[in-house]
């Protein structure tokens, strides 16, 4: 090899140049053998030329598969990954685009995962099936193939969805090599251009190369996040734990504080103030019937008594909006729910607290029947057994004074006979009587002189508390007035002197009348004593209290006679016995007809409005007869008649 082909190898000259020994040669004459000397030369420096340009290149390819490797290992995203790897593939083979697909096992073809100089949207959301495109036949076979021409190679299942996206990226020449784990394909690296172009093999080797690069990359990529995932569900699980035991340890502390309570005699408010400072929010307590026993959540709609019912059944808290309800019932029938309005608030310290006040509940119910059974013993003994000794001393234990004056209360229900007995000893032991519980009824002994109010009020609270009508008659015990006892009361055995003590069994007798004559008169529901009764009391009542039936129903005209002197008594009368007619009332008396519409209207003022309605008119005639047949109180005449 001549010198001059060695100078033009070592300046790294063009092919073109090494032409020009030879030209020169030939310039100035040389023989034919020294120009073929130098034609031999000259190949011989072509191949050394492109030996070393080969060599050149194999370590520029050998230098960036180092450097991306370096640049792999020291990436911990797969998203970074994956966009690292196309991109340096883009790069080293000098393509247009570079784009990679991977395997989805679940549905057994590959995606699009990243592409890297693509313009088309169809080629970024692409999905080969496994054999189908150039991509879906790498995938499959786990060999690299290649193609100058897409379009015009038959060596590819072409796929209309395949080609449109092939098309309308515009690519032309493609290339493709697998990215393997061991025997297993994860996917598939592909460089492609938009003109024609073949790939050689150092070309496809260097893919390669870079491709299982990339498959370590990815699986140590996805290791690391798995590790990720694995520490943060650790540390989740170990926050977990912790949070957990911390609100075990709250709601121990909790129900410590809450049996504390109850060992000392606290009660439901204490409980509530207990859970309260413990979960913050405001918490309300329900009875059977869903009335507050304490607290105040507000109005509750039917969605929240539906829960508590759920709650009843599972056996745990139930949650509706911000509302947490918990119910604990005995033997199926509810006995109480408490209702926590709160954001966030531990479960097991509510149930705890339902639990804690149900058992209170249950224990003030025992209490209540235990005290019950006693007070319903006594007030039996006093209307079945009225002579028998120790009476008075045994109502006096319970704290109630037999000789102090009382009401007795026969209450009628529709057989709640258990619920019924309970609201009444209940009320017994409030208002410091007694009750008992009968077929049909319940009976109280109440203190108190006004026997109609309290009938019409016992009425009213046990017919809410049963959700059906109940009807009470009621009768007055003990002294009438400071003049002594009424007909037919006599003292009892074993009461302190000076003491007064009624006869209960004829007032439980004259109740029971009250109440089944209320039922008779189609007042059901309502409640009232002899005196409410009207002409009907006169009937019913122990006492036949005929004065008070004539005060109530005519004294206000019989007091105005006797202030004013007039004779409007006997115009009422006169004007009943001639039929209601003011004409023939006239004639009877000797008056004028108008002097006779006067006193009516006088008559009409003092006895109000309704006077003449039928009932109302019964009972003033009959007060009339009983004023006449002198049971009143003698009245004088002060005065003049003025009508």
């Amino acid at each position: 090899m001549s010198r001059a082909f060695l100078e033009l190898l070592a300046r790294e000259a063009s092919a073109v140049e090494f032409e020009g020994p030879i030209i020169e040669a030939r310039a100035r004459g040389a023989d034919p053998a020294e120009i073929e000397d130098l034609e031999q030369a000259k190949v011989e420096a072509l191949k050394v030329r492109a030996l070393l340009k080969r060599r050149a290149r194999r370590e520029a390819e050998l230098s960036a598969l180092y450097d991306t490797a370096g640049d792999l290992a020291a990436l911990r995203d797969l998203d970074a990954v994956l966009e690292a790897i196309v991109h340096r593939a883009r790069q080293l083979l000098a393509t247009d685009v570079a784009y990679m697909t991977l395997h989805d096992p679940a549905q057994g073809d590959t995606y699009m995962r990243v592409t890297d100089g693509s313009i088309s949207a169809k080629l970024r959301a692409l999905r080969l099936a496994m054999g189908a495109g150039l991509g879906g036949l790498v995938a499959q076979t786990a060999t690299p193939y290649s193609t100058a021409d897409y379009f015009a190679d038959d060596r590819f299942r072409h796929k209309d969805h395949i080609d449109e996206a092939v098309k309308e990226e515009g690519l032309v020449a493609i290339l493709g090599v697998p990215l393997r784990l061991g025997k297993r394909v994860i996917g598939v690296l592909m460089a492609a251009n938009r003109s024609a172009r073949p790939f050689h093999q150092e070309e496809v080797s260097l893919l390669a190369s870079l491709a299982a690069h990339a498959a370590v990359a990815i699986d140590n990529a996805r290791l690391l996040q798995e590790t990720r995932n694995a520490l943060e569900e650790l540390s989740q699980a170990h926050r977990t734990a912790r949070e957990h035991g911390e609100a075990v340890e709250r709601a121990a502390l909790a129900h410590d504080r809450m049996t504390s309570l109850v060992l000392r005699g606290g009660g439901i408010e204490d409980v509530v103030a207990v859970v309260t400072d413990v979960l913050g929010g405001s918490l309300a307590v329900l009875d059977d019937l869903g009335r507050p026993l304490t607290g105040n959540v507000g109005e509750l709609d039917s969605g929240v008594f539906e829960a508590a019912q759920a709650s009843r059944a599972l056996g745990r808290t139930v949650r509706r909006g911000d509302l947490l309800i918990a119910s604990v019932d005995v033997g199926g029938e509810p006995l109480c729910t408490l209702i926590l309005r709160s954001d966030d608030a531990d479960e097991r310290i509510l149930e705890r607290a339902a639990l804690v006040c149900a058992l209170l509940l249950l224990f003030r119910r025992s209490v209540a029947e235990a005290e019950g059974r006693v007070r319903g013993e006594l007030l039996d003994d006093l209307i079945s057994r009225p002579d028998s000794p120790g009476l008075a001393d045994r109502a006096r234990r319970l704290g109630i004074d037999l000789g102090a004056p009382h009401v007795v209360v026969v209450a009628r229900h529709d057989g709640q006979r258990e619920r019924a007995a309970f609201w009444a000893s209940s009320q017994a032991a409030l208002r410091h009587g007694l009750a008992a519980g009968r077929a049909g009824e319940v009976v109280l002994l109440l203190p108190g002189d006004n026997a109609g109010a309290i009938a019409q009020r016992v009425a009213a609270e046990l017919s809410a508390s049963l959700g059906a009508a109940a009807t009470a008659g009621a009768a007055r015990n003990g002294p009438r007035d400071a003049a002594g006892p009424r007909a037919g009361d006599r003292p009892r055995a074993g009461v302190v002197a000076g003491a007064w003590v009624g006869d209960v069994a004829a007032a439980y007798q004259e109740a029971r009348r009250c109440a089944e004559a209320l039922i008779a008169l189609g007042r059901a529901g309502d409640g009232a004593s002899a005196a409410e009764l009207g002409f009907v009391g006169l009937l019913v009542g122990d006492g036949r209290d005929v004065r008070g039936f004539v005060d109530r129903v005519l004294g206000a005209v019989i007091d105005y006679d006797a202030r004013r002197g007039t004779v409007l008594a006997d115009t009422l009368s006169a004007y009943f016995g001639t039929g209601g007619s003011p004409s023939r009332t006239a004639e009877a008396m000797h008056i004028h007809v108008n002097t006779v519409t006067q006193r009516l209207d006088r008559i009409g003022k003092l006895l109000g409005d309704g006077w003449l309605e039928p009932e109302r008119a019964l009972e003033i005639q009959l007060a009339l007869r009983l004023h006449r047949l002198g049971h009143t109180s003698t009245r004088q005449t002060v005065g003049p008649d003025s009508i």
